[in-house]
């Protein structure tokens, strides 16, 4: 056995993750509006790049020419003209640009306090119990917890918590559900002995449809508990979720592609109006001509060059690669456009990169958070891909989300007083030719916020 150091050359094929291709896979994941984030991140970082011009003006682009030699000549600085260059367009603004921030539940309570005229002790009271209300309306502190903090009696604790709760919205201030539940039901007016009751002993009861029950212990008719029950369930158990948390911001969902039926077709295209478009400043060209005799500002000019370019070049790469993978799930996805949910096929990622000869792991990026807009509503890419279910006459098999759409058809058009069970449902899926398991329909009717026969029943 021969031991040593020795030289040998052999030849190996691997993929190296360069930063350029880092880049790209990191822009191809972003949705538009990260993606305008990320943009202007490196537009404040390289100077080489700038924002090209929607439209062209001879006029314009001329002036900007004279501007620049006229800066050159005066020895400003490139940070100087590029930050005067940003300031020159912060006159183009117009009222659509704003949004209004939404009113607090807290600002709602106080706003409604600072209206009216009551005793400075008792609306400092009132003040502290408003600043215990949690986002969804409730009270988060006790009564002994209001005493010792304001160092008042147990009568003026009640009457500020009783002003409070006569607040807007209905069923502000109270401490648990059923209080919550009692005030709306009392400042309606409508709150009985039989559903006061119902509300302090039977919220369970409520919940599980349990009407033979409720009506059995309360001593009415079973049309009567219904009643009451439905009552109920029109009322809001977190008064308070209609106005903005406190700290929230307004988040909103920019649809990346949109889709639009023209002359009968289905045409897909880009939403890049928020992204700004990139060009290479034609200043530092020519700057990077003068500065051959500079080793190092033509090495840091080189550099910003390559990187701006790069850029440039993913973003497209990107769009270009979106488009496609979005055109594929329209094509593949024709019939759901033109029909509705029960006609959505199955389609995997693998499928759709075979189709466009490209790695499955890119799609699953370019569809990563991204939405589109069609006539049919606003879908998150990744709605489109769905397992399926074997059924007869189809070798692809029907995918899950149709098969939502049926059991939501035949529950929609079940008799109330007798909803169809799991099992019913099995039955009528599988005349359709649709072989599926009990455990399958409960597992999707829950997914849609569907409940049980059972809760279902109405009287």
């Amino acid at each position: 056995m021969k031991l040593g150091y020795e030289l040998t050359i052999e030849q190996t094929q691997k993929l190296s993750m360069t930063p350029e291709l880092i880049q790209a896979i990191k822009i191809l994941q972003l949705n538009t509006v990260d993606l305008a984030e990320y943009v202007h991140n490196e537009l404040m970082e390289n100077p080489v790049l700038e924002v090209e011009p929607r439209e062209r003006d001879p006029e314009t682009a001329e002036a900007r020419v004279d501007i620049r030699d006229q800066i050159v000549e005066d020895e400003y600085t490139s940070a100087g003209y590029r930050s005067w260059e940003i300031s020159s367009k912060d006159k183009d603004y117009s009222y659509e640009q704003y949004t209004s921030e939404k009113k607090t539940l807290h600002d709602h309570l106080i706003e409604q306090l600072h209206l009216t005229r009551m005793d400075p002790a008792l609306s400092g009271i009132c003040q502290y119990i408003i600043d215990g209300i949690d986002d969804n309306g409730y009270l988060t502190l006790s009564m002994q917890e209001i005493r010792e903090h304001m160092h008042c009696s147990v009568g003026e604790a009640e009457s500020a918590l009783s002003f409070v709760q006569q607040m807007d919205p209905e069923g502000v201030g109270a401490r648990n559900l059923s209080e919550c539940l009692e005030l709306q039901l009392a400042s309606r007016g409508e709150l009985t002995e039989e559903l006061a009751y119902i509300l302090e002993h039977m919220l369970e009861e409520v919940a599980n449809n349990k009407i033979s029950l409720i009506a059995r212990k309360v001593g009415i008719k079973p049309e009567e508990a219904q009643h009451a029950v439905d009552l109920i369930r029109r009322l809001e158990p977190k008064p308070g979720r209609q106005y903005a948390s406190r700290g929230e911001s307004t988040r909103y969902v920019t649809p990346d592609i949109i889709v639009e039926k023209i002359d009968g077709e289905y045409t897909v295209r880009i939403n890049d109006s928020s992204v700004p478009h990139l060009m290479v400043s034609s200043y530092y060209k020519n700057l990077k001509g003068e500065a051959r005799n500079d080793e190092d500002l033509g090495k840091y000019l080189n550099d910003r060059f390559n990187s701006a370019t790069w850029l440039i070049r993913s973003i497209e790469q990107r769009k270009q690669t979106i488009y496609q993978v979005a055109a594929a799930i329209v094509h593949n996805q024709e019939a759901f456009f033109e029909h509705g949910d029960k006609f959505i096929r199955t389609m995997t990622m693998k499928q759709i990169a075979d189709e466009l000869g490209i790695h499955e792991s890119t799609v699953s990026r370019a569809i990563n958070g991204k939405y589109m807009q069609s006539p049919r509503g606003v879908y998150e890419l990744k709605y489109f891909f769905t397992s399926g279910v074997s059924a007869s006459g189809q070798e692809e098999g029907i995918s899950s989300n149709s098969i939502k759409a049926m059991i939501r058809e035949i529950i929609n058009e079940e008799d109330p007083k007798k909803p169809k069970s799991d099992q019913e449902i099995v039955k009528l899926l599988q005349e359709k030719g649709i072989e599926i398991s009990r455990r399958t329909v409960a597992k999707y009717r829950e997914g849609m916020g569907i409940q049980s026969s059972s809760k279902r029943r109405r009287y």
